[in-house]
This record gives C-alpha cells, sequence and structure tokens, in this order.
C-alpha cells in the first residue's frame, strides 16, 4: 500500500510537469532585480504546476554573440552555446524578469534570445516588469516584438511592478496582494498556453 508521498511521487513520473525557466535581464553588479526573479520563483514553485529553474545570465554569463553560423542551423562552434541550447531547448515555457533601460530592455536578454531560434519556437513567455512609475511597460512592448519574432508566444496577463524598490526588504521582494494575484493569474494562462503549443511542437 503506497503511502501519500509514494502517490505523489507516482503521479508526478506519470504526469510530468512541464519545464518553467525564468531568466533574468540585466547583470550589472549590486542588480535589483534577482531580488524580482527569486520572488516569482518561489511563487511558480509555490502554484505547484511546474519544474522551475531560474536562469541568471549574470551567472551563466554569455559573450556577445560570437557564433559564426546563423542560429537557424545550430551549427553550433562554442560549448557556452551548446549549453545554452540546452536548457532552452527542454524549456516548455519561460517567465522574462524585466527591467527597463532608457524606454527598452536591457541588452543581455536580447544578447540571450540571439544566440538560439529553433529552441525558442512555440513556447509561451510571460513578462514579469519592473522599474519606476511605468513598472517596466514600455520595454515589455518592445520585448514582444522580439519573442514574436522567434516564434514565442506573449502571454497577454503579465506582471507590472512601479516602484519596485519600496518592496525590497533586507534583500526580499515583498510586494502588495495584487502582485501576487497577478502573478497567478499570468502562470495560469502560461500553463494553459503549454499545453496548447505543444502540438505545434510535436508535429
Amino acid at each position: 500500500m503506497l503511502d501519500n508521498d509514494d502517490n505523489h511521487l507516482q503521479l508526478r513520473s506519470k504526469y510530468q510537469m512541464n519545464k518553467l525557466k525564468i531568466i533574468t535581464s540585466t547583470t550589472r553588479p549590486e542588480r535589483k532585480g534577482v531580488f524580482v526573479a527569486d520572488w516569482i520563483k518561489n511563487i511558480a514553485i509555490t502554484f505547484g504546476k511546474f519544474d522551475v529553474e531560474l536562469l541568471d545570465l549574470a551567472v551563466i554569463n554569455l559573450p556577445l554573440m560570437d557564433e559564426p553560423n546563423h542560429p537557424r542551423l545550430q551549427q553550433y562552434t562554442h560549448e557556452h552555446t551548446k549549453k545554452w541550447s540546452a536548457i532552452i531547448n527542454e524549456a516548455d515555457a519561460f517567465i522574462i524578469v524585466l527591467s527597463e533601460y532608457n524606454f527598452s530592455f536591457p541588452a543581455p536578454i536580447k544578447n540571450a534570445l540571439d544566440y538560439l531560434l529553433n529552441e525558442w519556437k512555440y513556447k509561451p513567455a510571460g513578462i514579469v516588469s519592473y522599474g519606476g512609475i511605468s513598472g517596466g511597460l514600455r520595454s515589455t512592448q518592445m520585448l514582444k516584438q522580439v519573442l514574436t519574432a522567434l516564434s514565442i508566444m506573449p502571454v497577454m496577463e503579465a506582471v507590472s511592478i512601479p516602484f519596485f524598490n519600496k518592496y525590497i526588504k533586507e534583500d526580499k521582494f515583498l510586494p502588495e496582494e495584487i502582485v501576487i494575484k497577478s502573478a497567478h493569474v499570468m502562470l495560469t494562462e502560461l500553463e494553459r498556453w503549454c499545453e496548447a503549443l505543444k502540438t505545434m511542437r510535436t508535429k
């Protein structure tokens, strides 16, 4: 007879959870976005429908795009590209934790996206943006154009956090309840799009 823990493990192995990769967008020292990234990672884990991994671009440390061949060919020459390809290829969905630099998105996230092509295709992405009065909305709108060019589906439901600094206390991001609710709405939509887009990736 199986106890509850055994039943839970058996169900997880039978119904494999979708793999969600949370990607930061900045690499500068003393950046605050990592606190937002840790927060959404914990929310996603608690949500219980995803196998969650946080990808910190500062740790991954991709150089400026240095592959000689077009990404569509997947003829990668550098080990860092091959590792990045494998990480993104196994994903079913993404959340991009997005800062705003001069009314646009930071260079590191554009560089990380440009490294690959096929690995991104037909997967949904949620955006958690943060900033000053705009909450990163201008950055979000510009990034969506890049995502759709890569055949990534940006879900309409997003999390926008204005004046995010006021929610950081002792290196933890502690937002208001409405921000937490919007994260759950976004995660629900991500899960639905995961299932819908799987058919396109298996054809």
